[in-house]
């Protein structure tokens, strides 16, 4: 691994930030490519991370009164056509079944056979199918709304892989609702994207913009997308949750109808808003550093590594039980309605136990060894700090104050993660500044891009189409908080009435 002055991750972020991100993932040990190209094997200590989010988003979304369910992984190809845009809008990433067995060939290898009589689609997403299913429930308004959520993988065949980031498999949640009213359908788009932020900020320590996306930007099929967007170290954007209106598009689509209080027959209002194991990667890139990942306690695999220090076989039992005595006490306590999750690390294998942790991510690591029971103390490092930091705590006052300091490693990284973003946001009101500012040439690495740009936009197709064609740079959304200000578009000068943020993105 080398010497110790050294980092542990090599490229660091600054020499080759895409690799680097690799080299995280692998030395984690959070996930690994699968046999199957651009899928991805999901290890323990990055599973059990996932979980942690799975957890905490359930609760937020039951709290709104949503339920859970579960829908079929095929979807029958009849049922995307019905709605023309958005098929189109998937049709390139769709995985197709067409036959249901496999029988020997002349050479004796296996070969498909029995063609289906309709092809079935894997799904890249459940409008469609979720849909059949409504119109079945939905008779009355008193039916409405339906709240309904599911938990499940999902196919999109992509070209470009990266772990967590961008995956032909990945694991997400896709909520889907029917209202009898447009307003109540709009509120529930709002909701949910109000959920995702809370869970970015609060649990993941990512601070994030919300906003509305540009016509282009929308999912394929909606009337109005919403979005949270995050900025990365390499000061990309990450749109990490999404939350639709659907209109009445997709109702009209799968035939979900109602009869009013008024006993007219109205189609009714839809919604569907989804996040994925993506989230993990806006985490690894918003924390990490270049001696690996970095978990914010309130999502963290675990909490606590207790790295027993024995120098001979005398010392064993005595240390051995002083660690599993503090595990005891740790684990009889709960921070933020889970309790405090402790690792023993008691191989023989020296100071790289450290290091692995350190690479893993884990907030808290503390090394005891017999001097230090004999003080009733333990030695203690934050994964928040340089790992040269450590300091000496007495037991009790480390117990004592535990579910404090994850706390404060929370918060750390929170405002770290905002203040970075601070520093790379800018006012650009200049054609050629802006065009500069996302120009490789003129950035300090080719991976390392400008940020994210406060610019005016006119609020034409063609004006944000060129941006993109000229610098691969796209409307992340239209910020909410954004005042209303009169001012030129950034492309071709036309009046405006409120900025936008453009950046480059995952």
């Amino acid at each position: 691994m080398g010497k110790q002055s050294k980092t542990a991750i090599t490229p660091t972020r600054a020499e080759d930030y895409p690799q680097w991100y690799q080299e995280v993932v692998k030395a984690s040990d959070m996930a690994e490519r699968s046999p199957v190209r651009g899928c991805m094997v999901i290890k323990p200590w990055g599973y059990s991370l996932w979980e942690n989010i799975v957890r905490v988003m359930d609760d937020m979304f039951k709290e709104t009164g949503v339920k859970n369910a579960y829908f079929p992984l095929f979807i029958p190809l009849s049922f995307l056509e019905k709605e023309a845009e958005h098929v189109e809008g998937f049709a390139k990433e769709c995985a197709v079944v067409t036959h249901h067995r496999l029988e020997k060939g002349f050479d004796g290898r296996l070969e498909p056979a029995g063609a289906l009589n309709e092809p079935l689609i894997v799904r890249p997403t459940s409008e469609t199918i979720i849909g059949d299913s409504f119109s079945k429930w939905v008779g009355s308004y008193r039916d409405l709304p339906i709240l309904i959520n599911q938990w499940a993988n999902v196919v999109r065949w992509e070209m470009r892989t990266r772990l967590f980031l961008r995956t032909s498999e990945f694991l997400w949640q896709e909520g889907h609702t029917a209202h009898a009213t447009k307003e109540e359908a709009i509120e529930r788009t709002q909701l949910m994207l109000d959920v995702y932020a809370r869970m970015a900020e609060e649990y993941l320590a990512m601070p994030v913009i919300k906003g509305r996306k540009s016509a282009s930007e929308r999912f394929p099929g909606a009337v109005d997308t919403l979005s949270m967007e995050a900025m990365m170290q390499d000061r990309k954007g990450l749109q990490a949750g999404t939350s639709h209106f659907l209109g009445q598009n997709f109702a009209k689509a799968s035939d979900i109808k109602f009869q009013t209080a008024q006993e007219t027959e109205e189609y009714a209002w839809t919604t569907s808003w989804g996040s994925s194991t993506r989230l993990i990667g806006g985490l690894i890139m918003s924390h990490g550093d270049d001696d690996g990942i970095v978990l914010p306690p309130k999502v963290a695999s675990s909490h606590v590594v207790l790295i027993p220090i024995i120098r001979n076989s005398e010392d064993r039992a005595k240390v051995m039980e002083f660690v599993e005595s503090l595990k005891k006490e740790l684990n009889d306590k709960t921070y933020h309605h889970r309790r405090i999750r402790v690792e023993i690390d008691s191989r023989e294998i020296g100071g790289a136990r450290g290091w692995e942790w350190i690479k893993k991510g884990i907030p808290i690591r503390v090394e005891i060894g017999p001097r230090d029971i004999a003080e009733n103390s333990v030695y203690v490092a934050r994964r928040d700090k340089n790992h040269k930091d450590k300091v000496s705590i007495k037991k009790d006052h480390f117990v004592g104050e535990i579910t404090h300091i994850l706390d404060e490693i929370q918060n750390t990284l929170f405002e770290r993660a905002l203040s970075f973003r601070k520093k790379y946001t800018f006012s650009i009101d200049d054609k050629n500044e802006f065009y500069d500012f996302f120009t490789p040439e003129n950035q300090e690495k080719p991976e390392i891009h400008g940020g994210f740009a406060h610019s005016h936009w006119c609020g034409e197709d063609v004006c944000e189409t060129k941006i993109k064609d000229d610098l691969a740079v796209t409307i992340r959304c239209i910020p909410f908080d954004n005042p209303l200000e009169k001012g030129k578009c950034i492309c071709c000068g036309n009046s405006s009435t409120g900025r936008v943020v453009f950046a480059k993105a995952y």
